[in-house]
Formats: structure tokens, sequence, C-alpha cells
């Protein structure tokens, strides 16, 4: 065949396939945003399995894009950029840095003592489901919710030799929650609310600050063990705190079926090995505080109800009641009721 003829068919070869449509099209890419870095339980979770799920059960045609450490939006302001659907198209929008938005979703720390592994994933998938003013406060805020991640349990980082959560007494303890905070006063400990970061380090270094309580992983990376290296745990002093991977209500409805539903069938997968995850990572993550020269005490079943008896927990909601429908939050009291009651049966 002449050269001409060959360069001709060649190129007509050429063309032809740049005129075939595609078999194969680029995964859509949905960007997400998280207040933590990637490393702790929560997140490697949510990245290693459920992101992963999601590839894998969309064939895929969706892949997430992680962006870690606040790099795309802070802790406080993570809802609102997943509101509006620009910078980014899905986060874990945590109620307590959302008071206003999520108030019914503050109910589950109001509670001391809760469930673990397994049973807490059942629990909060469980309330969620049936539990609709719950839903609606996502819809309220153009979200719509994906996957319930979990967290540890609370711990009590002490200063000085801690034998029994009844020694608090008359000492300074640091906890965000408000929920916290009205149960160490009831408990006869002085409450005090700082700023997450190197200040409580300090100022438990200084000896301005005799403990803190809060979820033991969170001590763990801040080192408070180094200065409070006395530490009381029970997985039954749950820190109530639910995690919600919400994505942005215009950007879900724009996804096809068949995609919904991978996303879905990735969060059923997701759901079946968090509670095992949970209990191992909860039993290496005391045993890590033990070999950085911590002393971790369990606390026994009798120390926990009378930690439980002690804060008072009934009144504190009870007040909190109050305080949201007189701001218009009328589902406060169903809502607290419905809960208590799911509790109750959970505990069973």
């Amino acid at each position: 065949m002449p050269k001409k003829s060959l360069a001709r068919n060649m190129l007509a070869v050429v063309l032809s396939a740049l005129l075939i449509p595609a078999t194969v099209s680029a995964a859509q890419i949905l960007k997400y945003t998280d207040h933590e870095p990637l490393g702790g339980m929560r997140t490697r979770f949510i990245q290693d399995v459920f992101f992963a799920e999601i590839e894998k059960q969309s064939h895929g045609r969706l892949k997430v894009e992680a962006h870690w450490n606040s790099e795309l939006a802070r802790s406080y302001d993570a809802l609102g950029v997943v509101k509006e659907g620009k910078i980014a198209d899905m986060t874990t929008a945590v109620p307590e840095y959302t008071p206003k938005e999520f108030p019914l979703q503050q109910i589950f720390k109001s509670f001391p003592v809760g469930q673990t592994g397994d049973k807490q994933v059942a629990f909060f998938r469980k309330a969620y489901a049936t539990i609709p003013a719950l839903q609606n406060e996502f819809a309220q805020q153009n979200v719509v919710n994906i996957f319930l991640a979990t967290g540890y349990p609370v711990a009590f980082f002490s200063t000085k030799p801690l034998n029994k959560l009844e020694e608090i007494k008359g000492t300074k303890w640091r906890s965000a929650s408000f929920w916290h905070q009205d149960f160490l006063k009831n408990s006869g400990a002085i409450p005090v609310s700082m700023p997450w970061g190197a200040g409580i380090y300090d100022a438990l270094k200084a000896g301005t600050l005799d403990g803190l309580m809060v979820n033991v992983d969170s001590g763990y990376d801040l080192n408070v063990h180094k200065t409070a290296p006395n530490v009381l745990i029970s997985k039954d002093l749950w820190l109530g705190h639910v995690y919600p991977v919400v994505m942005n209500k215009n950007n879900w409805d724009r996804l096809a079926g068949k995609d919904k539903e991978a996303i879905k069938r990735a969060a059923e997968i997701a759901y079946q090995t968090q509670g095992s995850v949970m209990d191992s990572s909860f039993n290496a993550m005391v045993e890590a505080l033990r070999k950085n020269g911590a002393h971790v005490r369990t606390l026994n079943a009798g120390e926990v109800a009378r930690w439980e008896a002690s804060v008072n927990y009934q009144q504190v909601q009870e007040k909190w009641v109050k305080e949201q429908e007189g701001k218009g939050v009328k589902e406060a009291g169903p809502t607290l009721m419905k809960i208590t009651a799911l509790q109750k049966e959970a505990m069973q």
C-alpha cells in the first residue's frame, strides 16, 4: 500500500476512535472535609472502611476526596460549608459544635452511662431511624445524613493520684460539654471551661487545673497523660458523642439512583464492623497509655453506678428542656423521652 494511502487510513482510524463515545467515564469526586487529622479511630474508619466501600460499591463511579485537619473548613464552620455545597460536598457535622442548628442532637451526651461497641452503633441507628425530629434537623440545614460514626468513652485524667471518682470533689476539672460541666458541679468538683489546645496541658502542668474529663483518645492526642497520668476509665462511661457524616442535599439529589444505593450499601457494610473496631481500638488506646507511663484503672460496675447517681443527670435534662422550650424548640421534651426509652431498652 502506498505511504499516502496508509497514512490516510491511519488518520481515518484515529478520527473514528475519537468519534466513538467513551465507554469509561471519570469517577465523580465527592469532596469531604474533617476538622481532625487522619489517624484516630474515627477518621481512619471513615477513610479506610466507609469511603473505601463507597468507591467499591459504586464500581468506581464515586470517589471521596478527603481533606483532613480543617484544610477546607474549621470544626465550627463545616456544617455551614456543606450546607452551601460549593467548597465541600460532605463533612462530619459534630452536634456539640452546632448546638443552635442541632439542638435535639445534644441530648445524647446528657446521659452519663451508655452502651459500647455493637450495642452503641445499634442504639444510634435506631434513634435516628425512629425519631423524625432528629432527621428534621438535617433537612433544615440542607444536608442528608449518610453515616453515623461514633467515638471513645469518657476518661478522667488527674494530676494527682485518683483512687475513686468521689475524690474529684473540690478540685478543678475541665470539660467542653455543658452537660459534663453540670455533672462535675453536681459531683462536688469545680468545672472549668477553656479552649481545647496546649493551654490545657500547660494548666495541668502548672497546677491551675487538676484534671480533664474528656474522651480518652483526645486526652492521649494532647499528651495530657504526661502531666495528668492518673486515669480512671470505663467503656460504660460513654461520651454520647455521635458523629453524623452528612452530604449537601442538592448534591445528593443530583446523584444517580444507583449511586445513592451504593452509598447506602457502603454504610450498611461499615456498620457491621464499627462496633468491634471501637472495642479493639479502645483496648489498644488503654495499652498505649500504660506504655507511656499512665496509671490506668478501669472502674467497676458499682463505681459507674455511683457516678451515674451522683451527677443528677435527670435534673440537668429537665433544666435543659425548659431552656430549649423557652427558645421555641418544642420537640425538646418529647425527643428526650423517646431517647430515654431507647436508652433503657438498650441497657437491658
